[in-house]
């Protein structure tokens, strides 16, 4: 009995989930390959007409996917950029981890460094980041050692989170209480900062406070991974095993299936901002959804 009570409740979870998935994603849509000509893609971040940013690390270069479904070179030299977030100047904010930096490109592709260290050290390698409403920066600092890199270790022990304000060029230390941040997203009304821990396989829920401190983190589920985005619904989208979906509380809802090795990042686009665009390795993907990224 114990058996058939196990397999009836597995099956009503799968089925739980397929319905979420089905109210999630636009009927009859799939996962669709975009393109497979990068070696290894990141960051996609979305500007105001809905194009999508996204770089290929080992290749320096960052691409853009346009609405019309066109791929163009953007940046042939990018700082080795990851994360990517577009500010509401349409400048295009990336972890340029060659350096370990933080950069900022215009529209045309001309680039200045925001930040390049921490109390005189070296970061470990900006790795993702979100923008407040007001606009501080905020980023996860994991050590990934590279092999561009002269050093062989870090400069800072702590893999922490910070942000940097507005005009400034020295960040501040908000988070230093995870294994290894990761993936980086705020609500839309500036309240709250999800941290993806992947060295732990948990995601945390902060409290931003008006002067950008964080408080009162909560464990959010007990699920990391690489790179995560939110929908207009509140569901938290995480990165890794293809992509899983949990709800406001915390709770799984769905998994996306994606065909390659590792998914890292994901994030809403589209003049509607309804397509979700997946960089996963070698490729990139896009999956028409019923649900909206938040702005």
């Amino acid at each position: 009995m114990m058996k058939t009570a196990a397999l009836l409740l597995l099956t009503l979870s799968v089925q739980a989930q397929s319905d979420s998935l089905q109210s999630l994603v636009a009927d009859n849509a799939q996962v669709t390959l975009v393109s497979k000509q990068f070696s290894f893609t990141e960051g996609p971040a979305r500007d105001k007409k809905g194009n999508i940013y996204f770089t290929d690390q080992p290749n320096d270069k960052i691409w853009i996917y346009n609405t019309a479904g066109k791929l163009t070179e953007f940046a042939s030299k990018s700082g080795r950029s990851n994360g990517l977030y577009v500010d509401k100047k349409g400048r295009i904010i990336a972890c340029a981890d060659d350096q370990n930096e933080l950069w900022a490109f215009t529209p045309k592709g001309k680039h200045t460094v925001l930040m390049s260290d921490y109390q005189g050290k070296k970061l470990n390698g900006p790795n993702d980041l979100w923008i407040h409403p007001n606009g501080n920066i905020y980023f996860t600092d994991p050590y990934y050692q590279r092999n561009y890199w002269e050093r062989k270790k870090p400069d800072i022990e702590a893999m922490r989170v910070y942000y940097l304000a507005p005009g400034k060029k020295e960040p501040v230390m908000v988070a230093d209480d995870i294994v290894k941040p990761n993936g980086i997203v705020g609500s839309a009304d500036g309240k709250y900062l999800f941290v993806a821990d992947i060295g732990d396989n948990k995601t945390y829920r902060y409290e931003i406070q008006a002067d950008g401190s964080l408080s009162n983190r909560i464990l959010f589920t007990n699920k990391g991974g690489d790179g995560i985005t939110l929908d207009n619904l509140g569901n938290l989208y995480i990165c890794g095993n293809g992509i899983t979906v949990f709800n406001p509380e915390g709770k799984q809802i769905a998994q996306i299936p994606v065909p390659e090795k590792w998914t890292a990042n994901a994030c809403f686009g589209g003049k509607n901002r309804d397509e979700l665009f997946i960089t996963a390795g070698v490729a990139v993907y896009t999956l028409k959804m019923k649900v909206k990224g938040i702005e």
